[in-house]
């Protein structure tokens, strides 16, 4: 081959080459990794072990910047432009929110997901089997997951037949609602809905449920991460007000909640971390199906239960996942 003909080649090559990876600094791949809370050792351990099954070991072959909006949501568009500026490999993201971020921020750049939503609701992805574009990752269905947790609250606080239901007003929970209301009515409860979208409105929904003389509490989960971000604040007032209240993710529970049932968010961050890693690898995010949720956990907080003078049946107790004394 001359000269020639070998520049004609090699030039050929480089077009063929995917935009993404040209653009890529030298060096070993970046991942951004963008958190709508603070680092947590665990989430960010489970990551790095789901990159290992792939290969990739964090200061070996692959670097990771990491982007806290420390409770502070409106920080994440923000955070999700420096990571593209950054010019990161892949994205990924902890929490729905974050996730819509990121994908606002870039049409390009490779997105894996954890979410607590399902994401062809909120339009992260056009399908559970071919999400398409750019995105991809690992999802719980709330739908599902809220009529199972409801049934738990009743089988721990088997005497409460008032329970309310604290969610964020907005469209997404709406079929929710429903499966609630279908669920409370099959283990014969009443059940009432309260509204919370500020501070001030967490507040303000206790304090009316208290006046109704409810006997237990669920916390919905949502895309917004209000009720995550204050969940001291929730667990101050249900305190105060002497009620049991089950909440979504284990991290409530750790913060002083009483109790959570829902997907192990180690497990989801094991399960993007392997994403990350096949998509450095050459695997598109548009050919991953979502992954669905299969490990759950039931978490206690016994120190809650002393507080507020709630006993936990000792045999549901022996059922918990965890129990935090």
């Amino acid at each position: 081959m001359n000269r020639r003909d070998f520049i004609t080649v090699l030039s050929g090559a480089a077009a063929a080459w995917p935009r993404a990876a040209r653009a890529q600094p030298a060096g070993p791949p970046v991942i951004g990794v963008l958190d709508p809370g603070d680092p947590e050792p665990t989430k960010v351990a489970a990551f790095l072990k789901g990159l290992g099954e792939t290969g990739f070991i964090e200061g070996r072959n692959v670097a990771i910047e990491y982007r806290w909006a420390h409770n502070e949501s409106d920080r994440l568009p923000e955070l999700a432009a420096d990571l593209v500026r950054r010019r990161v490999a892949v994205i990924t993201t902890v929490s729905s929110a974050a996730a819509l971020a990121a994908k606002a921020a870039t049409p390009t750049i490779p997105i894996v997901f954890t979410s607590g939503i399902d994401p062809v609701q909120i339009r992260l992805v056009a399908s559970l089997n071919r999400p398409g574009g750019n995105i991809t990752g690992a999802a719980s269905m709330a739908t599902d997951v809220a009529a199972k947790r409801l049934d738990i609250l009743h089988r721990l606080v088997p005497r409460a037949t008032r329970i309310a239901v604290l969610s964020v007003p907005e469209p997404s929970i709406e079929p929710i609602i429903a499966d609630l209301r279908a669920g409370a009515a099959t283990l014969g409860l009443q059940i009432e809905f309260a509204y919370a979208s500020s501070i001030q409105e967490i507040d303000a929904a206790f304090a009316r449920l208290a006046q109704m003389r409810t006997e237990a509490v669920l916390v919905n989960a949502s895309p917004v991460q209000l009720f995550q971000n204050r969940r001291v604040q929730l667990a101050l007032l249900a305190v105060r007000h002497m009620l049991p209240v089950m909440y979504p993710s284990r991290i409530y529970a750790e913060a002083g909640g009483l109790m959570s049932y829902g997907p192990s968010g180690n497990d989801s961050m094991r399960q993007a971390g392997n994403y990350a890693g096949r998509i450095l690898h050459g695997d598109k995010p548009a050919d991953l199906p979502v992954l669905l949720a299969t490990k759950f956990e039931l978490v206690i907080n016994q120190q809650a239960a002393r507080t507020i003078g709630f006993e936990i049946p000792s045999m549901q107790l022996a059922l918990a996942d965890d129990v935090i004394e």
